[in-house]
């Protein structure tokens, strides 16, 4: 990963990337003279061959895997431009097209070439590690934990760092969730540091999980620790969520992966609290089954899916306890589908839950509790709530995508 090439600039691509010249086989008449991958973090790699043959060359592919979790290997296989003597072959990836990896992402890479005589040649496997080097980034280690910044002190990274391994603790006595792998943070100075580091994200993003390559990048200024703590912990948890429960029969209801991120952060924050018991208490809380879904475009209906998410996740620690849920984790791990599950840890299915956990929240907040509150109070609290959670909440529904 980045470990190995903090100081050392965009040469040590070079180093890791490129082998000298050599003979794909001494009896084949192919000689390598240039194999090379130089990537241009966030924007694009290219990928470059240079052959010296005796014998004519009808066809040249670029084969590469992304290291990152799959239950299938998938190789992409491209028809790299090709041209002169000796054959050149070069294709950029352009992350205009596709979006980019995380920073650290390594991609092997080899070249398949076929000969006028139909005889296929392949070159060795490489690596092209994707690295973020516009930063000096330094990095400390604990546990499956390695966290990078590179703006702020040592007290501020490790303040994280505590932040995130207490997360970790909590979130496995409650609910016996771990990191089973290891897990990089990039923290970035700064919201727009981290969007110029991504090709494709929004401009309210601040802060990305990328579940499937064990990563979150998130921008955090030494001025705001209060929401980075918070935030990080919220993405981390994410991962989490995803070593647990990852399969390749069915995701688990979105409900359960935002609720067990937001239990992670800490208790609910007033603004959350507030929305909740306003739906209490007006009858209009989302229905679980409504829930397992991507939450709804509209800012208010989010925040209270969020809310909702933390109170449905709450409840079944404290009414059940925390092996329900670690047993809950498993068996969505093995495939089950939503009802199947809950049918089979807690004997109810998703309306159950539904009608077990409304009467255990009209009953916490109420109708009266929520008319002793100002009016005037509650829709203050409630718009500035949505005001400073546009960058947060809305950032849930791509993450789900990037799974």
């Amino acid at each position: 990963m980045i470990k190995a090439i903090l100081t050392a600039g965009i040469g040590m691509f070079f180093v890791l990337s490129f082998v000298p010249a050599g003979l794909v086989n001494a009896e084949t008449g192919l000689q390598v003279l240039d194999n090379r991958a130089v990537p241009e973090y966030p924007s694009y790699i290219i990928f470059r061959l240079e052959i010296d043959s005796s014998l004519g060359i009808s066809d040249i592919r670029l084969n590469y895997r992304v290291d990152r979790d799959s239950f299938v290997d998938i190789v992409c296989d491209v028809k790299p431009d090709i041209a002169g003597t000796p054959v050149t072959a070069n294709w950029i990836w352009d992350m205009n097209t596709t979006g980019n990896p995380p920073p650290g992402t390594v991609i092997d890479y080899w070249w398949k070439i076929t000969d006028d005589n139909g005889n296929e040649y392949m070159t060795e496997e490489r690596q092209v590690i994707f690295d973020d080097l516009m930063h000096q980034w330094q990095v400390i280690e604990e546990g499956n934990l390695a966290l990078y910044w590179y703006n702020g002190t040592e007290a501020f990274a490790r303040e994280l760092m505590h932040a995130a391994q207490t997360a970790l603790v909590q979130l496995e006595n409650d609910t016996g969730a771990h990191l089973a792998r290891p897990v990089d943070i990039y923290i970035y100075a700064s919201s727009s540091d981290l969007q110029r580091a991504m090709v494709y994200v929004q401009d309210w993003a601040g802060g990305l999980a990328f579940t499937g390559y064990g990563v979150v990048s998130i921008g955090i200024a030494p001025s705001d620790m209060a929401w980075g703590k918070r935030a990080m912990v919220h993405e981390l948890a994410h991962l989490v969520t995803y070593q647990m429960t990852s399969n390749p029969y069915n995701s688990i209801p979105v409900w359960l992966n935002e609720g067990l991120s937001m239990y992670a952060e800490g208790e609910l924050e007033s603004y959350s609290e507030t929305m909740l018991r306003q739906a209490a208490a007006s009858d209009s809380l989302i229905s679980v089954q409504s829930l397992c879904s991507p939450f709804s475009a509209y800012a208010d209906e989010t925040y209270l899916s969020y809310a909702q998410s933390y109170s449905l996740v709450s409840y079944l620690i404290a009414e059940y306890g925390s092996d329900r849920v670690s047993e809950l984790l498993e068996v969505f791990r093995n495939g089950s589908n939503y009802d199947g599950a809950l049918l089979q840890v807690y004997g109810f299915d998703m309306d159950g839950l539904d009608e077990e956990w409304q009467e255990y929240v009209n009953n916490l907040y109420g109708a009266g509790g929520a008319g002793q509150m100002n009016l005037g109070l509650t829709f203050l609290i409630a718009v500035l709530a949505v005001s400073a959670l546009i960058p947060f909440v809305l950032l849930a529904r791509s993450r789900l995508v990037s799974r």
